[in-house]
């Protein structure tokens, strides 16, 4: 049973993971100044807060897992439903676990090349090896990988509180010069905006994840605001501290050069320790990544067991009970990401489509409001938060198509819509056809791998 601590670590736990690390240099090259930079990481704050209290009532009307799935498919039927286990298959899982290895690629090989950038081919060859060793690890062993989980969310704090005790630290020195004029020289519109919200966003990403332990919960009607509204903000006041404390050892010209933004803090603050921020990041990284791949390979089990994707994808490993085949599935198409796309344009991209389908769950629970009022609504929000987050997400979703319309969003949309012709030929007519070329694949696929279906549990 998880108590209200426990549901507050793991709020803190989920969200801090890469993000701070990676996010403060594309939020600041957005909006150009330090005041609207801080602003914004605030921002992004109260807009994951709301949308979680959003997601808690959602969460405790349908208690049913599986993310959005359940609450789209009550609110609109099957289509929507399907089109967003088809995006987080294809689009937001693969592409959240190709950024986060390639943050981690990034920050590995910064240290081995002092004052430059390091060549796109190693980060790039470092993050493949990343997405191949994690996968192994998740696919050989659920122990293995949640033992791994546990020591690198203790390693993530460390380095957390070192980057926050410092800042505080060189504050009270009166290191304060780049705080002066701190609205000057930003560039701002809406597009500008957008983006940088994208940005501050992924790094709060996993606010939404708190549903998926509402059974465990102690008294869950009281705990799961009040985890929403003491852990969302306590990470908010983090990330804007450790921001803080970027700013009083680099300027805004200088933390936009830098490659990765905790090894310079790192070299000038804790030097010769310096040292201890690359591994702790790389450590921090490495654990997002692990907590991505244990939970997205359950995404994908759920749907092939759904009927909604290739069978042999809800299989589970003979001899180590873990579902390799999705995990695999996962890794692969994580690797294609990583090949062209560079951290700020998968960011987008990611951030591009799952607000979609975040703005079309917060419609879900107004739309519900009205459709089914019959339904026990154990936490209510007030009519007005859904609304707030509805009409943030339409802005985030258009702003950046209008102001600054780039392929990768075309690219995200044809992906999302491609949905609906795999739907319509594998799902409602069922056509044989593909059955006849998948099975055999299957078979070969279960004899390689030694994976078959989970034995259904009776009620």
């Amino acid at each position: 049973k998880v108590g209200l601590i426990s549901g507050i670590c793991m709020i803190v736990g989920t969200i801090i993971g890469s993000g701070i690390f990676v996010s403060p240099k594309s939020v600041l090259a957005n909006v150009g100044a330090v005041g609207p930079c801080l602003t914004t990481w605030a921002a992004c704050g109260i807009l994951a807060t709301l949308g979680a209290l959003c997601f808690a009532e959602l969460g405790t009307m349908i208690t049913k897992s599986g993310g959005e799935y359940p609450y789209l498919m009550e609110a609109f039927g099957p289509i929507p439903a399907f089109l967003f286990s088809w995006t987080s298959l294809i689009v937001t899982k693969p592409s959240s676990f190709a950024i986060i290895c390639l943050s981690f690629a990034e920050y590995a090989s910064a240290p081995f090349y002092p004052g430059c950038d390091p060549p796109r081919v190693v980060i790039k060859c470092l993050a493949a090896a990343a997405i191949v060793i994690i996968t192994l690890v998740n696919s050989l062993s659920v122990k293995l990988g949640s033992y791994l989980q546990n020591f690198l969310t203790a390693a993530k704090m460390i380095i957390v509180t070192i980057i926050i005790v410092s800042g505080i630290v060189l504050l009270a020195q009166g290191k304060t010069e780049n705080f002066k004029d701190s609205f000057k020289d930003s560039t701002i519109s809406v597009s500008s905006i957008g983006l940088a919200f994208y940005n501050g966003l992924w790094a709060y990403d996993g606010w939404n994840q708190l549903n998926y332990i509402t059974e465990e919960l102690k008294n869950p009607y009281r705990n799961l605001p009040l985890s929403i509204i003491i852990g969302i903000p306590l990470v908010t006041v983090c990330y804007v501290l450790i921001n803080i404390s970027y700013f009083t050892v680099m300027t805004s010209t200088e933390l936009l050069q830098s490659q990765a933004v905790a090894v310079t803090f790192g070299d000038r603050v804790l030097y010769p320790a310096s040292w201890i921020v690359p591994l702790f990041v790389v450590f921090s990284t490495i654990g997002s990544a692990n907590g991505t791949c244990f939970t997205a390979g359950r995404l994908v089990y759920v749907a092939g067991r759904e009927g909604h994707m290739l069978k042999v994808l809800s299989y589970i490993s003979i001899k180590r009970l873990t579902p390799a085949p999705a995990i695999i599935f996962y890794g692969a198409i994580a690797i294609i990401y990583i090949i062209p796309g560079d951290i700020n344009t998968l960011i987008n991209y990611f951030s591009f489509a799952v607000w979609i389908f975040y703005g079309l769950t917060i419609l879900a629970l107004i739309v519900m409001r009205f459709t089914r009022k019959e339904l026990q609504r154990p936490i209510k929000v007030p009519i007005i938060i859904p609304v707030i987050v509805m009409l943030v997400s339409v802005l985030l979703v258009l702003a950046p198509i209008i102001s600054a319309p780039e392929l990768a969003y075309l690219y995200c949309v044809l992906f999302i819509l491609s949905g609906l012709i795999v739907y319509v030929l594998f799902v409602h007519f069922k056509f044989d056809w593909p059955k006849k070329i998948s099975e055999p694949i299957t078979m070969h696929l279960q004899m390689l791998l030694e994976v078959v279906p989970a034995e259904e549990v009776a009620e």
